[in-house]
């Protein structure tokens, strides 16, 4: 063997090592974690719970015990131990969830903890059961994306909420810029609202039937379900539903009416005369993306105004989002916020879950939907659980 073979077969083995090492703020170690778990040259492995390790400059490290201690001590760790689905049966609610969506499950960390039916007893899928998911060509339906979240939650024994049925966004274009007569357009409607909920029966506790169908001011907003049909298309997505899956429950999806204003008022009016024409209605869905310091002090009010038209209500998109960076003070404030939505759905029995909107930073929609805005979940980007679980924790009674 000559010098060059040598020199070549140690520069292979050489690069066989590094290949197998995190880079710096690469992931190293968790619960499930198959990858690499030593760091290239200069790094450490750095231990932050026990479903995440993160590659860091080695002058950063410190030992998990102080790094904990840390945390705490700038106000930006949690510090209860407490289950929060287990919490929310304890308090006689039907569950405590979260959404998810697909891309995040080959990130086996961020699985270990989502399928922890303990923390999270319910899930709702972000993305994959919208329409341009779900039915991208006329009468062509795909099921790969929301198959994959409905056999997680099965296997997991975590209720479903379906997400969603009707809305003005996410449309495929041959619906969205379709020419449609009436005739025409509730037939589209009646057989995609029937097959999703149809292909899901049995499976799904609730269905957000009609999505967001006011704009802030009260208006109806004009899309081409309100252009083409008025105000019945949204009777004409119920009926489908309730014929699809006899047992789901349906609900009607909303923000903006978590404080009393021209909003709450319409969605308010449409759920009277709904109920009053016997048109299948079970539920109203209060998103609750809301602001650090900019909670509405009257939801428990509102959940209750709605729930005495003989309705179920929900929490079923929560965050709530701080312009960056975060401080020990806005942590405190989310901490105290996220205690009192949680406490709001407590307090009213007709309120059966509270559903955050991901749980972790790391996923959030906020940062590229809010510019300069986020850390708007309970579990920061790291996995470490913020002050703001502690706030739910304590909103539900722990």
């Amino acid at each position: 063997m000559t010098k060059t073979t040598v020199s070549f077969a140690a520069l292979a083995a050489l690069i066989s090592v590094v290949s197998a090492q995190s880079p710096v703020w690469g992931q190293c170690g968790g619960v499930g974690w198959t990858g690499p778990t030593t760091c290239t040259a200069g790094n450490v492995c750095q231990e932050y719970s026990q479903y995440y390790s993160q590659c860091i400059p080695s002058g950063q490290a410190t030992s998990v015990t102080s790094a904990s201690q840390t945390s705490s001590a700038s106000g930006s760790a949690s510090t209860s131990t407490a289950k929060l689905h287990q919490l929310a049966v304890s308090k006689g609610k039907l569950y405590f969830g979260t959404a998810t969506d697909n891309p995040e499950l080959t990130d086996t960390a961020y699985d270990a903890i989502l399928d922890d039916g303990t923390m999270f007893g319910q899930i709702t899928p972000g993305n994959s059961m919208k329409w341009d998911a779900t039915e991208p060509q006329q009468g062509v339906f795909s099921w790969t994306g929301a198959d994959q979240i409905v056999n997680l939650a099965k296997g997991n024994g975590q209720i479903l909420r379906g997400h969603n049925c009707v809305w003005y966004n996410q449309l495929p274009s041959w619906v969205s810029s379709g020419s449609f007569t009436a005739a025409q357009l509730t037939s589209i409607i009646q057989n995609h609202c029937s097959t999703l909920v149809g292909h899901y029966k049995g499976q799904i506790y609730s269905w957000d039937v009609v999505n967001e169908p006011f704009n802030d001011d009260g208006t109806w907003r004009s899309d081409v379900f309100y252009n083409t049909l008025g105000t019945s298309y949204v009777q004409i997505a119920l009926e489908a539903a309730r014929s699809a899956d006899p047992d789901a429950k349906l609900y009607i999806n909303e923000y903006n009416i978590e404080y009393a204003g021209a909003k709450a008022t319409s969605l308010l009016n449409l759920v009277e005369s709904l109920k009053a024409a016997s048109v299948p209605l079970d539920g109203i869905g209060f998103q609750s993306h809301f602001i650090v310091g900019e909670v509405p002090t009257g939801l428990q009010t509102q959940l209750s105004t709605f729930a005495a038209q003989g309705v179920e209500v929900a929490i079923t998109e929560l965050d709530i989002r701080m312009t960056l960076p975060s401080t020990p003070a806005l942590l405190a404030q989310q901490k105290t916020d996220y205690t009192n939505v949680i406490k709001a759905c407590a307090f009213v029995e007709a309120c059966v879950g509270m559903t955050i909107w991901d749980w972790t930073d790391k996923y959030s929609w906020v940062p590229s939907t809010f510019s300069g805005q986020g850390a708007a979940c309970p579990w920061d980007e790291n996995f470490v659980r913020k002050p703001a679980y502690d706030g739910i924790a304590i909103g539900l009674g722990n």
